[in-house]
């Protein structure tokens, strides 16, 4: 027996009395629509991003309270990524009728502990029953002063490249579960992601980033997105790359998770000013510069340069778990 989920209107009604209001609702759950209140002077930010079992988690691997947490950080990250203040959440969630009511309890739990951390009410969203498994869709909507949203079309010619944090640690961590590994608190950014919105907002302040992104499919793809949209080439030097430290001795992880693992949701950008190695109290390393010439490069220790081609996450091409 896995205790079936509650009935639609008594799960509503349970998200509703664990959810909090917030400045920037003026009508939560409970109507037909949210209502939001918007800053003068501002723009409106919306992002979506699916949680699919068996693409992005997998119930054998992933406790439920992470896919929760992990749920929202993707669209917490887009907004981070346009230099944005989130303003309210709003979840879609299907299950199947093998999910028990205490897998979402623990999944709701882990969403809106995070959402208490960033201030983000959860101001609706929808329930169905799935044909199977999970499905979980997070909509988050922000704001950001008009004509300041950061885009990934904004980088030109000599811009230097920069990243937040460390890359590669989810991909170790994921690696790890794929070998029946346990996975613990040395692997503390994949169990806890965290999305970059100080970050992304201090950045979108000062002018400093001329285009942005963030880190959700990998390095290498993420950055292929701002070459394509800015119409620029890329050059990476590969001992630059700030590569996670996990597991037993806390050794760098391989080059190659770190420049195409995803799920690390650090922030990826272009600038054509200085820019601190620590910004609201995360680390920011420089890892190469926009070029003319079309396409990306990976400049090896020894100094030489080498194609680099997009290795990270693409949907309908591959699945991981």
């Amino acid at each position: 027996m896995t205790g079936m989920p509650l009935s639609e209107k008594k799960l509503i009604r349970q998200i509703r009395r664990s959810a909090r209001g917030g400045k920037s609702v003026v009508t939560g759950i409970g109507d037909d629509s949210a209502v939001l209140r918007v800053p003068p002077g501002h723009e409106v930010l919306v992002t979506t991003d699916f949680t699919i079992e068996n693409v992005h988690f997998r119930r054998d691997w992933h406790r439920p309270e992470l896919v929760g947490r992990r749920c929202l950080t993707r669209g917490l990250s887009d907004i981070a990524a346009m230099g944005g203040d989130p303003l309210a959440a709003f979840l879609s969630l299907a299950l199947a009728s093998d999910v028990s009511q205490k897998w979402v309890n623990r999944f709701l739990k882990g969403l809106l502990e995070l959402a208490k951390e960033f201030k983000v009410p959860l101001a609706g969203g929808d329930t169905a029953q799935s044909a199977g498994g999970i499905q979980a869709d997070i909509v988050v909507v922000g704001s950001v002063p008009k004509g300041k949203a950061v885009l990934r079309s904004g980088a030109t010619v000599g811009d230097q490249i920069y990243v937040t944090g460390e890359l590669g640690g989810s991909a170790a961590a994921l690696a790890r579960l794929a070998e029946s590994k346990p996975v613990g608190a040395r692997y503390s950014r994949y169990i806890r992601p965290l999305a970059r919105v100080a970050v992304g907002q201090w950045l979108r302040r000062r002018g400093v980033a001329t285009a942005m992104i963030d880190v959700s499919d990998g390095l290498s793809t993420d950055l292929e997105h701002i070459c394509e949209e800015s119409h620029v080439g890329a050059e990476i030097e590969a001992e630059a790359i700030p590569r996670a430290q996990a597991g037993l001795g806390k050794k760098r992880v391989a080059l190659e998770l770190a420049m195409h693992g995803g799920d690390d949701y650090e922030l990826l950008f272009t600038s054509a000013a200085a820019v601190p190695s620590v910004v609201a109290g995360v680390r920011v390393t420089r890892i190469g510069r926009t070029t003319k010439s079309a396409g990306m490069r990976l400049i090896g220790a020894d100094g030489k340069r080498r194609p680099l081609k997009a290795g990270g996450w693409k949907h309908f091409k591959r699945v991981i778990l």
